[in-house]
């Protein structure tokens, strides 16, 4: 476990986990589903997530504090999140990732139901997804009967599995599982991963599509990367405005 820490403290975490799931609600990431998390900034073998509760309600209230079993920390807590598990996987696999974004985005989940389907970087916003976008099939873990949810730590382990190094993860008839080395990066990802499937989408019912070499798509997410704080200041700007 990488036991490096960052100087925030957990009280500005939970402030950015509080905006993060008001923005991803704003920018149609999430609707009354869909859930992120961050890592603790002091104990790396912990994360915060937020009770049940839909994302655009989330305060500073309703975030708890888990153990790396995906498990709340305090005893009598309010009801939570059934896949609250795929957090506490990935922040076991990954010591890189200190943020997890999980949705039901719409443009994305055809991308992980259609067979013949790739979702690959067609904007330069998109540049991260040339490191892949590989699907996850419940199926391969669980059987054909299961409701598709992340319910336990073997089928959130599968995941972590099917994800490997890369930063978005789709998962087939369900939704997407985006991280990040922060909360800006993972909301950023998440949400320029719909916008990619939108774009990709539309274009291919013009033509075939022109996508990013793997050189462009490096370059892109590495210019991407160093201007985040600026989307991330003008998504605040944009969910505060809407409460």
């Amino acid at each position: 476990m990488n036991t490096t820490t960052s100087g925030e403290t957990p009280e500005q975490v939970i402030a950015d986990l509080v905006t993060a799931n008001h923005i991803l609600h704003r920018e149609n990431v999430f609707d009354a589903f869909g859930h992120v998390s961050a890592r603790h900034p002091r104990q790396p073998d912990r994360f915060f997530l937020s009770r049940s509760r839909a994302p655009a309600l989330v305060a500073a209230d309703d975030i708890l504090e888990y153990g790396l079993d995906g498990e709340p920390l305090e005893s009598g807590h309010p009801p939570i999140y059934l896949e609250r598990f795929i957090h506490a996987a990935l922040f076991r696999a990954r010591p890189d990732v200190h943020a997890v974004v999980h949705s039901h985005s719409k443009s994305v989940i055809p991308f992980g139901a259609a067979e013949d389907a790739e979702l690959v970087p067609i904007s330069h916003m998109a540049g991260f997804l040339g490191e892949g976008a590989p699907r996850f099939e419940i199926r391969e873990f669980a059987g054909r009967e299961t409701d598709l949810l992340i319910r336990d730590n073997d089928l959130a382990d599968a995941l972590a599995r099917v994800l490997g190094d890369a930063p978005v993860v789709l998962m087939r008839g369900h939704g997407v599982t985006a991280v990040g080395r922060d909360l800006p990066q993972a909301v950023f990802r998440a949400i320029y991963t719909e916008w990619n499937a939108a774009i990709q989408t539309e274009t291919m019912t013009l033509g075939r599509p022109i996508y990013m070499t793997k050189e462009e798509a490096r370059a892109a997410a590495a210019s991407n990367d160093s201007q985040i704080m600026r989307a991330w200041e003008y998504w605040a700007m944009r969910a505060k405005a809407a409460c």
